[in-house]
């Protein structure tokens, strides 16, 4: 009698677990700009492999280049940080039109703070418009699904600074709380 009692509390349980456990996925759209230095005191890429003459050679087959750009919720650099985009690419293609990207978009502000999302593919490098996948998240965006377009939409030569403008687009699970309390 008392085995089946511990039964009927467990399976009350474990179906009041699995109820709160499910969670519609949502869908987000947002606009970031990436301000990326490329030279200079303050250069947020830097060319770590296949730099023979001291210039950044994004078209060299083999060149890796790590980056930490500040991620700004409007054009200005002057707006305010919302995140950065931390990680590495590779020109992966022998002409050197494509990289792979691999990069965390870290959140820093209020809202998404703590959470990330991870962006990996093949990039046309040279195109207007590149778009890579979304293969995950954390935090706000668990299990992330989607993809990202880049587009360079500002460019100062002299400054060495680019604005790319990332448009995503997920579909993904916000955290919740534990079951466990």
């Amino acid at each position: 009698m008392a085995s089946k009692l511990y039964f009927l509390v467990f399976l009350i349980m474990l179906l009041t677990y699995c109820s709160r456990a499910e969670e519609e996925p949502k869908e987000s759209s947002m606009t970031l700009y990436f301000q990326d230095y490329s030279g200079g005191p303050n250069a947020t890429v830097m060319q770590v492999t296949g730099q023979a003459d001291g210039l950044l050679s994004f078209a060299r087959f083999g060149a890796m280049f790590c980056t930490d750009d500040p991620i700004t919720e409007e054009f200005e650099a002057s707006s305010a940080q919302i995140a950065r985009a931390q990680g590495l690419y590779v020109t992966s293609a022998l002409d050197g039109s494509n990289t792979h990207v691999l990069i965390s978009i870290v959140f820093t502000s209020d809202e998404y703070k703590g959470s990330t999302l991870e962006v990996q593919g093949s990039s046309a490098q040279f195109e207007r418009v590149r778009e890579v996948s979304v293969v995950g998240g954390t935090g706000k965006f668990r299990l992330a699904r989607g993809y990202a377009t880049f587009e360079t939409i500002y460019y100062d030569h002299d400054r060495h600074h680019a604005v790319i403008q990332c448009n995503v687009t997920v579909v993904h699970y916000s955290s919740r709380p534990s079951a466990v309390n």
